[in-house]
């Protein structure tokens, strides 16, 4: 009778992996759902490259409407992206969108699992994919995730026939799936110690988009395909499948995948590619038992769990506990541990909704160091005619038990106050994947049982134990911290274990432009009371730093001191790292720790290597004020104060003819036409200010979505998606009498050495007359690209277009960078042409 009924907050509540801090309070139909799928024993696994190349349709439909334990494997967490809403690029964007997965899996109800493969960029082509990310250690990781996570049916994303078509990584997830499917089901082949696992199937997940047009893919032949209506509606809820896919698709919010949801039927197809094809094209599952009986011991089960479902009393679900109790014990007993496992998990939380329980373990502050004690405030409260009682407490990693014996009676709050102890040799929180430093392809994971977990698992735990007139359940909680804020009310942060203290030098780059130098502030900050100690500054060779340490004291937790150091460089060109070092009682800690704190995903903290790159350079620079008009992720105009430019971010609302005459030059931040909709009727004053003698430098922009279509430039200029992505691609001057390459800086080829990621990406593939081009850069035999960089001379102006990856290159500190973005921006302000002719 309630066949369909569904809500978000049932995959959220009692999907497996929920990594969400705060609690989820289910309703009596999103019990009812959870109950229905206690009684389907088969799972689905979603493969592609990385976060938001998954189809959230489909993981939705398989579970929600089908009930299958559902998961997506996302071979990187996609650190060589962009990002949208912050600054973070590299290592700290993968932490952000391995968050926004976690959050898309909440939404949609699946669980997510990650390899060590590290998403170095752009990749044109498998082989270069697979040779980067060392293919056999990434194969392992896959394997690892289909024997542990035991898929009946594996759908790729992407095609493994596509090499050359599409991005690397894509390609080279297929190519992995389809050889781990073989691999996985091979007993000689090791992968991490784990048992073989036989999937039925494997499918493409293919769509019209691959046939080049919906016409083109209503002609396929389709008897090789399962056809899915994933546009499926759920009366409860009031929303369609389609538009919980959107609202799942909508949290990879850096990447801005706001999707807006649809309603109506919507069909998606799989393809067959290994395993037998099911004679029913609508029953992914034929062939596999998805019913109780798939365990030895499991049709006794199957039999109480189709009774609660029978007799489920919306208004009473407490009624159902006596039964749900009986199913717990015989699960208890089962011999298969992989179901057992997972249904146990499943059913207490069953249980725990039907009594609308609530247990909680909440930290008196956010976080703690090694050898401190906590003080925990437990609570506990049973709403429910349910008898119960709580009859002890055991604190994790520690051990320590506590008998409580307390009754919890219908609606009466408990709470207790406990110490925690925590080791002094305890792990500090942070994402196990950047606690070693890994290569370009790689993380380094020293410990193997986290390879495939999304996150770090919390390591402090309190386990409830409660008794049921007779049958005994725990119950596993994180410690928690939590607050209140005046706006958002009821904040939930995770507990985390932090060093004593860590130092940061604000700036990861510092460029010495001169031979002359610098104060570098060093912040030392405690995270315990009473600490006292010393502070260095590691340099490279050759250069020095006065004074050689410096002694502290601090007497509260979160207290901060500037430290000051005066940093000389070399007189030659030369990069190193300098590195704060804290000594506390002979602990050396040299860490510091980057906070990201965006609404959409939860709290967190990361430990990072407390290092700043410093760049002896010899940098002449023309012109000192700079109007920037900011884009999206955009921190180029820190590095550009950083060498002594004033710069000035205008907002787009200001701009004006008279605003930006002040200006020696006016930069266009990163995607700034694709993400600022005022430059669509700010056009005009910009190219004006061109016209009457200006310089504008306008940075890359993606080819679609721009928020203008005719005046990006004065002249004709068409965007594609040309780019170089081997940092190291070969350069060649175009025009090496050029202004731009010989003035103030000449620019030589060893200038382009160093580089990070990539050259550059969406060049312009078309361009008017009136365009000087540079540069060109060539990688992999393919022919060579020329629109890295264009130069126009416009009325009295210059308009600069460049698809170099400035924003890259610039925090990563690279020399000749630097030197050309200088020259950019000082062109114009000599009559270079005259004295070249002289």
């Amino acid at each position: 009778m309630i066949k369909n009924i569904i809500a978000i907050s049932v995959c959220i509540l009692f999907c497996l992996s929920s990594f969400s801090q705060a609690p989820k309070k289910p309703n009596a139909a999103e019990i009812y759902e959870s109950i229905e799928k206690l009684n389907f024993l088969g799972s689905v696994l979603y493969l592609a490259a990385h976060p938001d190349d998954e189809n959230t349709r489909m993981i939705s439909y398989f579970a929600n409407n089908v009930h299958a334990r559902t998961a997506y494997l996302s071979i990187t967490r996609g650190d060589g992206g962009q990002n949208l809403i912050g600054p973070e690029i590299r290592e700290l964007l993968g932490v952000i969108r391995t968050n926004e997965l976690l959050k898309a899996r909440e939404t949609d109800g699946g669980e997510q699992f990650f390899t060590r493969a590290n998403d170095f960029g752009y990749s044109k082509h498998p082989d270069e994919t697979l040779s980067i990310w060392d293919k056999e250690e990434v194969l392992k990781d896959v394997v690892k995730v289909i024997r542990e996570f035991q898929p009946d049916v594996i759908i790729n994303r992407f095609n493994a026939g596509s090499a050359g078509e599409t991005h690397g990584h894509h390609t080279s997830s297929a190519i992995l799936s389809l050889e781990a499917f073989d691999l996985a089901a091979d007993a000689s082949y090791e992968s991490y110690n784990l048992p073989p696992w036989t999937t039925q199937r494997v499918f493409f997940n293919t769509h019209w988009w691959f046939y080049g047009s919906r016409e083109s893919f209503d002609k396929v032949d389709k008897s090789g395909m399962l056809a899915f209506d994933t546009g499926v509606y759920y009366p409860s809820l009031g929303l369609s499948n389609s538009e919980i896919s959107s609202l799942s698709r909508s949290m990879h919010k850096s990447q801005g995948f706001g999707s807006t949801g649809t309603r109506g039927s919507d069909m998606e197809y799989v393809e067959l590619l290994k395993g037998k094809m099911p004679s029913d094209q609508k029953n992914i599952f034929e062939g596999v038992d998805t019913s109780w009986s798939r365990v030895a011991g499991g049709a006794a089960i199957q039999l109480i769990l189709e009774k609660v479902q029978k007799e489920f009393d919306f208004k009473e679900p407490s009624r159902s506990i006596p039964d749900l109790l009986k199913a717990y014990s015989l699960i208890e007993e089962l011999q298969d541990e992989h179901w057992k496992e997972l249904k146990l998990k499943q059913i207490k939380q069953v249980i725990a909704a039907c009594s609308g329980m609530y247990l909680e373990a909440v930290a008196e502050d956010a976080y703690a160091t090694g050898g401190q004690e906590v003080s925990l405030k437990l609570e506990a409260i049973n709403r429910s005619d349910q008898k119960m009682t709580l009859k002890s407490v055991q604190l994790l990693p520690q051990q320590k038990s506590i008998s409580l014996n307390k009754v919890l009676m219908n609606n009466i709050g408990l709470t207790e106050e406990i110490d925690m102890s925590i080791s002094g040799n305890a792990e500090l929180t942070a994402p196990y994947w950047l606690e070693e430093k890994g290569s370009l392809g790689m993380y380094k994971v020293d410990n193997p049982s986290m390879v495939g977990n999304p996150v770090t698992l919390a390591n402090h735990k309190v386990i409830f134990t409660i008794d049921f007139e007779g049958t005994s359940v725990n119950f596993t909680k994180d410690v928690i911290f939590k607050y209140n804020d005046p706006v958002k009310g009821e904040v939930y942060q995770p507990f985390e274990i932090v060093p004593e203290a860590v130092a940061d030098i604000a700036s990861k780059v510092v460029i010495f432009s001169e031979d002359q130098p610098k104060q570098i502030p060093v912040t030392v900050t405690s995270y315990k009371e009473g600490i006292s100690g010393s502070v260095y500054l590691e340099v490279p060779t050759g250069w020095e730093v006065s004074p050689e340490k410096v002694d502290f004291q601090m007497n509260f937790k979160g207290e901060e001191e500037n430290i000051f150091f005066t940093v000389s460089p070399t007189k030659e060109q030369s990069e190193g790292y300098i590195k704060p070092v804290v000594m506390i009682d002979g602990k050396k800690f040299d860490q510091t720790m980057v906070e990201i704190n965006y609404d959409h995903i939860p709290k967190q903290s990361v430990l990072l290597p407390a290092e700043s790159k410093v760049v002896r350079l010899n940098l002449v620079k023309k012109g000192q004020s700079i109007g920037y008009i900011k884009g999206a992720g955009d921190e180029v105009p820190k590095y550009l104060k950083q060498i002594g430019y004033k710069v000035t971010e205008v907002p787009p609302q200001n701009i004006s003819a008279n605003v930006l005459q002040q200006f020696d030059a006016v930069i266009m931040g990163i995607r700034a036409y694709n993400t600022v909709p005022e430059l669509k009727v700010k056009q005009a004053a910009i190219l004006d200010y061109v016209k009457k003698g200006g310089n504008v430098i306008v940075q890359y922009n993606t080819s679609r979505g721009l928020v203008i279509e005719d005046n990006l430039a004065p002249y004709m200029l068409e965007l594609s998606r040309d780019r170089i992505t081997d940092e190291n691609a070969k350069v060649s001057f175009l025009n090496k009498d050029h202004e731009v390459l010989n003035y103030p800086n000449k620019i030589t080829a060893n200038d382009f050495d160093g580089w990070v990621q990539e050259r550059g990406l969406y060049f312009p593939n078309k361009w008017a007359k009136e365009f000087s081009t540079v540069l060109s850069f060539q990688e992999n035999g393919d022919a060579p690209m020329e629109g890295s960089l264009l130069v126009a001379k416009y009325g009295e102006g210059y308009y600069i277009y460049t698809g170099l990856s400035f924003f890259r290159e610039l925090p990563a500190g690279v020399p000749g960078a630097y030197k050309l973005f200088t020259n950019m921006i000082s062109i114009g302000k000599n009559d270079f042409e005259t004295k070249l002719k002289k």
